[in-house]
């Protein structure tokens, strides 16, 4: 089959202003970027406020391999599905990263006859909202040192400054960089650091804000350092917010674009699901929850993490009630977890898909924790062989979950209409009775013990003393009732990225807890993830070209 970008190229895309004429918003309220993407104006999404609202299908998936299992392919090909057996649908996704797109997963934007288009500005700079949301980190992080150079008035003590500079690539080289080096003029020189952009709190922020106001009072909330006597140092005491919330103001009107088969899709938001919360925006999906009967999102990495955090972050910040999850299987994905090598994964191996179905079960098990009904949606590789299929199918039934195989890659929303039929079936049911992992009040040490031992299968965590002290202060200072956003590998249900398919009885570390009071959750670091990925030995970026006649070549 032609490679994703081609097909993408080939695609007969409609007007923005169609899409968004099918969805009934005025033209005033369409702000094109050009002829095949928009965003839509803030006036108009609160203008929605108080419709009756749609259902709300996730899409996860079991625990990948590298290269991903398909959740974005499954999402656009069932909402695509879904418009073909005559329901009003929409998908919300995340925007791609430029680590990954030029690192190693690839771009966002789906794959095969199921993709959001056009592919190439999605994948690359879009809207320029992954921008903006590093230009105000960096303007917050520029007026920290600025402060200190001119007095430090407010007594920040460089060794607790916690703000970190970002940048939207993978570069190991600024995990921990010095600053304000080469003489008087240029500062104080301190230790500093840079993440990726997904990682940023200015990015949870923007994904959990629900207007102009709310982002504001979110960014003024960031604690930026501490004082020498502990104190913290919030960024409306630098005066920071207002000017944040400027270079944010464009970028939070959500983003219209289109699937392959012309179907609206918003795309809106990227944090990544490994290190920060993994999911779209509170915004995009309540403007599609608004405009249609159906709405399908999906949330990063596996089960264990983006839906986790989708469940326990986002639908518990913006009441939301999930009423359906799609679990995304993959015949390759099986087969790691059951010990076949990555260079044999499209070689036929029944008794590995067999053995690694464990992973699968534990995934299903824990979804149904949330109290959301879970169908199986197995994603067809060309490699498959039937035989694989069927021991996917039978394994899932044997957990009592409902399986459907499905070929939207290959033959687009055609290919996931019996899952559509399913989703609907389960949505329609009335079964779901949504409800977090654990309470509000539920201490945050026992916080993340749940999270480990109920999910993760994990016997017990451990941190050394000086973590467990900031655990024990942050519950002091008020922030107990704050959700866990738990950062670990995506390939383990452990912290160790090796240890495959359904491991239990393992310990997790925990190394580091982080406070982001304006997205209002802690991120606990657990075993020796980054948030700042470094590049693989051979990066995409080195198969990524202009051809001859100055077309992108390489993109996926």
């Amino acid at each position: 089959m032609q490679p994703d970008i081609e097909i993408a190229r080939a695609a007969k895309l409609k007007p923005i202003g169609d899409i968004a004429d099918r969805l009934g918003m005025p033209d005033e309220a369409v702000l094109r970027h050009g002829p095949h993407i928009a965003k839509i104006s803030l006036d108009h999404v609160s203008s929605l406020e108080g419709r009756k609202q749609g259902k709300l299908i996730l899409v996860t998936a079991i625990t990948p391999t590298p290269a991903g299992e398909g959740k974005t392919t499954t999402t656009v090909g069932l909402g695509d599905a879904l418009n073909r057996i005559g329901k009003n649908a929409i998908i919300c996704v995340r925007e791609p990263s430029l680590g990954p797109c030029f690192g190693m997963k690839g771009g966002a934007a789906g794959g095969g006859f199921s993709q959001v288009v056009p592919m190439e500005q999605i994948n690359l700079h879009f809207t320029g909202d992954f921008h903006a949301i590093g230009a105000a980190n960096n303007l917050l992080a520029a007026m920290i040192d600025n402060h200190i150079y001119w007095g430090n008035k407010l007594g920040f003590d460089a060794r607790r400054i916690s703000w970190r500079r970002v940048v939207d690539m993978n570069d190991r080289a600024l995990r921990v960089i010095a600053n304000s080096l080469g003489g008087l003029s240029n500062g104080f020189p301190r230790e500093d650091g840079f993440d990726i952009v997904v990682a940023s709190e200015v990015m949870a922020i923007f994904c959990l804000a629900t207007n102009l106001k709310d982002l504001e009072e979110r960014l003024a909330n960031i604690i930026v350092g501490y004082t020498r006597e502990r104190k913290p140092v919030f960024a409306r005491e630098l005066n920071a917010h207002g000017a944040m919330a400027v270079l944010l103001m464009d970028a939070l009107a959500p983003n219209l674009v289109q699937t392959l088969e012309n179907n609206p899709a918003f795309i809106h938001g990227g944090p990544f699901a490994n290190i920060a919360h993994g999911c779209n925006s509170v915004l995009a999906t309540r403007t599609a929850l608004s405009l249609a009967d159906y709405v399908v999102t999906e949330a990063g990495f596996g089960a264990d993490l983006g839906a986790e955090k989708f469940f326990n972050i986002k639908c518990r910040k913006a009441d939301l009630k999930p009423a359906a999850v799609v679990l995304v299987a993959t015949a390759r994905a099986l087969k790691h977890h059951g010990g076949v090598d990555r260079k044999a994964l499209n070689d036929e191996n029944v008794e590995a898909v067999r053995k690694g179905a464990d992973n699968m079960k534990r995934h299903i098990e824990n979804l149904r924790q949330f109290g959301v009904p879970v169908v199986v949606g197995i994603n067809r590789f060309p490699s498959d062989s039937d035989a694989e299929l069927k021991a996917i199918e039978e394994a899932a039934e044997s957990y009592g979950s409902d399986v459907v195989l499905c070929t939207h890659w290959a033959d687009g929303g055609a290919g996931a209409e019996q899952l559509a039929e399913k989703v609907v079936a389960l949505a329609d049911g009335g079964t779901a009775d949504f409800k977090p992992l654990y309470p509000d009040d539920m201490p945050l040490w026992d916080k993340v013990k749940t999270i480990s031992t109920s999910l993760y299968g994990a016997a017990d965590i451990i941190a050394d003393k000086s973590v467990r002290t900031r655990f024990k202060r942050f519950q002091e200072d008020g922030y107990g009732n704050f959700p866990i956003c738990m950062a670990k590998t995506q390939y383990s249900f452990s912290t160790d990225p090796l240890l495959r398919n359904a491991p239990s009885g393992h310990v997790v570390p925990i190394r580091e807890i982080r406070l982001s009071t304006g997205a209002g959750f802690l991120v606990v670091i657990a075993g020796a993830i980054m948030t700042m990925p470094g590049l693989p030995r051979v990066p995409a970026a080195e198969g990524i070209r202009l051809d001859e006649n100055l077309q992108i070549v390489g993109l996926s």
